[in-house]
């Protein structure tokens, strides 16, 4: 069960990444990210609410917010904070590159998480997992050779940083979900709803300072009905992916890699509503991130 749930969660995250693209294509990236996290905020507040007035029907729902200690709430405090710098991260490399070349660099996650599953849960893969990994690591190499006939140099352009960075923090941030939904037994509606909240603060505090030091902050901000949409959208996804972590059975290595199916919609449809180059060059590296993700999923 914990698979499909996984498959869900990619769903919506393909979708949020084509809005995400369309919300912070030549606007400001810090108001957006916060004009995110302000809708999934509101999307969660009655979820919240009602786990007060009306604990045990939400918990029928299977979306019950559970009071937490102060180490709880330090806990997850220490997730927005990573994630936190993650979506700044990704959103300012976004801006400045083809959708078609971040997905694929974002898809190197699973690596990330392969490795960490193997040292900190001793998760075991087989010679196909094996295999997979390595595939959607050379997959992304293939891409960024492509990047360069696009005038992105790997090397020398500072967003790809920022791009692996982000998915490295992703990945780390991916592991750390496990301890929180596992360990901590959080339910995914109160890990969903505070780290929303925290994460929202922590953004609110960088665009008052951003505002205040830069006009360009002040002016570039343009409304978009993308960036509700992108928040709705990722607290759909989040809300099928903590789902999955409940499962005793779900192996982190693969939720993470099924997660990167999300790719097939962001490549194939953003490279068609953005108009972006090098669309049937890139489908050879995204058949073989798919080949991974399938070695994986079937192994």
């Amino acid at each position: 069960m914990w698979m499909y749930l996984g498959l869900l969660a990619a769903l919506f995250l393909g979708i949020h990444n084509l809005c995400k693209k369309h919300a912070v294509q030549n606007n400001e990236t810090y108001t957006v990210l916060l004009g995110t996290l302000v809708a999934g905020f509101l999307m969660l507040l009655p979820v919240f609410l009602g786990s007060w007035y009306l604990p045990e029907t939400m918990q029928e729902w299977h979306l019950f917010v559970q009071p937490l200690s102060p180490s709880d709430h330090g806990f997850i405090l220490i997730k927005s904070a990573i994630m936190a710098t993650s979506w700044v991260l990704a959103y300012q490399a976004l801006k400045h590159l083809p959708i078609t070349i971040v997905t694929p660099i974002r898809s190197a996650g699973p690596f990330f998480t392969f490795i960490g599953a193997l040292l900190i849960y001793q998760e075991r893969p087989n010679v196909a997992q094996w295999t997979g990994f390595f595939l959607i690591i050379i997959s992304v190499f293939l891409y960024s050779r492509i990047g360069k006939k696009e005038g992105i140099h790997f090397k020398s352009n500072k967003w790809i940083y920022a791009i692996v960075a982000a998915t490295f923090l992703g990945a780390s941030s991916g592991l750390y979900d496990k301890f929180l939904i596992q360990n901590l037994t959080l339910t995914p509606s109160t890990l969903q709803f505070w780290f929303c909240t925290y994460t929202m603060l922590i953004i609110l505090v960088i665009v008052l300072y951003k505002r205040r030091k830069s006009e360009a902050v002040r002016k570039g901000f343009s409304w978009r009905w993308s960036i509700p949409l992108v928040g709705i959208l990722l607290q759909l996804a989040d809300y099928f992916y903590f789902r999955a972590l409940q499962d005793p059975e779900a192996l982190i290595m693969l939720l993470s890699a099924i997660k990167r199916s999300q790719i097939l919609i962001a490549v194939l449809l953003g490279g068609i509503l953005f108009k972006e180059q090098n669309k049937r060059k890139k489908l050879v590296p995204l058949f073989g991130i798919l080949a991974g993700v399938f070695l994986i999923l079937y192994s």
